[in-house]
């Protein structure tokens, strides 16, 4: 049944954890090794190479960073009894490094963020996300007593209107923006009907849009800049004098979620029967009023926001207008042109209610932090 919210009796956690060295999924890390969290008994971090640095470099570049693991480092050593990295290269022979006399519940929070519409980048996302889920699943499949997949709010594409929990009973009238959306939504589908197969418990959350932290120290933090961050990077980089026409759904919104808030939901709801959550914000940033704050803070003056139509057919009229409209604006403007979208968050809210705050000045103070980072993400 979906939505049932009382706790599956577990001991003590085992888990596997792919992505950990993302916006996300370090986050839900530092949650799991919060010393008040003490039913973790090991997790097994999946983490890839990364140039020359190891896996287990990586791991610990994170932790002693500073940045936002203060508590983690006072009791490093209890912290690293907690932890096993394993590198990438072998996590589909799970038989190597997890006992096969226990079970263990599968976070799966790694994922290829491409919103390209180009439909050459169809075959290497739907790679990324879909059939690289499909492989996971299947590896694990005899060790894992529960898994969680980390979606997307954007996996039922732009349907518009009031959006619920249960995206899997819409089957019909979904428009995708890009095959990210497709493939996420794939994915869904496809680990649902698997779990009823196998009888393995499926629980699917779907974080909207990342922004910094609203509630840990330090406010605002975010260690990958991505999404509306690249708008404003755009614009912040840019030397040009050019006006730019930006096109927009006057009538849309931002949905934005601090990825803190949305790490402190995923560990509330993992030992509970919650199958399908959206972890959205219950408001949207009206999106003439973000997008001049977003430009307003880096700024960047001369643009209009218009509901007409701007493309290289119609023609440009200026070289940075061509050059916003032929990189970023390419995977942007499907979003920024969206039908209006709202989502209901009772259920989200009974979990861990949503900080307040004002959504406008948040969205200038996350983008501010990045201006004063120069947008530069962290080299873990």
């Amino acid at each position: 049944m979906f939505f049932e919210s009382e706790q599956i009796a577990t001991a003590y956690m085992n888990i596997v954890l792919t992505g950990a060295t993302g916006t996300l999924g370090s986050k839900i890390l530092f949650e799991l090794l919060n010393l008040k969290f003490h039913r973790v008994e090991t997790i097994y971090l999946i983490v890839r190479k990364k140039g020359l640095t190891t896996p287990q470099d990586r791991i610990m570049n994170m932790l002693t960073s500073g940045i936002e693991s203060g508590a983690l480092l006072r009791n490093l050593e209890e912290t690293l009894q907690k932890i096993k990295v394993v590198d990438a290269d072998i996590v589909l022979r799970p038989n190597e490094f997890l006992n096969v006399n226990k079970k263990y519940h599968l976070i799966h929070s790694a994922g290829y963020v491409n919103l390209s519409v180009h439909p050459s980048t169809k075959a290497e996302i739907f790679t990324e996300n879909y059939e690289f889920t499909k492989q996971i699943f299947e590896a694990f499949k005899k060790y894992t007593h529960k898994f969680t997949y980390i979606s997307t709010a954007f996996s039922i594409g732009d349907l518009g209107g009031l959006l619920e929990n249960d995206y899997l009973k819409i089957t019909k009238g979904l428009h995708f923006r890009n095959p990210y959306e497709a493939s996420k939504n794939a994915t869904e589908k496809y680990l649902v009907k698997a779990g009823t197969s196998k009888n393995i418990p499926i629980q699917i959350l779907r974080p909207s849009v990342l922004g910094g932290n609203i509630i840990d120290h330090p406010n605002f933090f975010i260690s990958k800049y991505m999404v509306f961050y690249l708008f404003a990077k755009f614009f912040y980089k840019s030397t040009s004098e050019d006006t730019i026409r930006i096109m927009a759904n006057l009538d849309s919104g931002l949905n934005i979620i601090p990825t803190d808030y949305a790490a402190k939901v995923i560990v509330k709801v993992l030992d509970t029967g919650i199958t399908q959550l959206n972890i959205v914000h219950s408001k949207a940033t009206n999106i003439i009023r973000g997008i001049s704050k977003i430009l307003d803070t880096v700024e960047f003056k001369k643009f209009n926001i218009t509901q007409d139509v701007v493309s290289g057919v119609i023609g440009f009229e200026s070289t940075l207008e061509k050059l916003y409209y032929e990189t970023i604006g390419v995977h942007l403007t499907p979003y920024l042109t969206s039908k209006p979208s709202e989502w209901d968050t009772t259920l989200l809210e009974s979990i861990l209610p949503i900080p307040k705050y004002d959504l406008e000045e948040y969205l200038v103070q996350t983008v501010e932090f990045a201006k004063n980072k120069n947008f530069r993400n962290q080299n873990w």
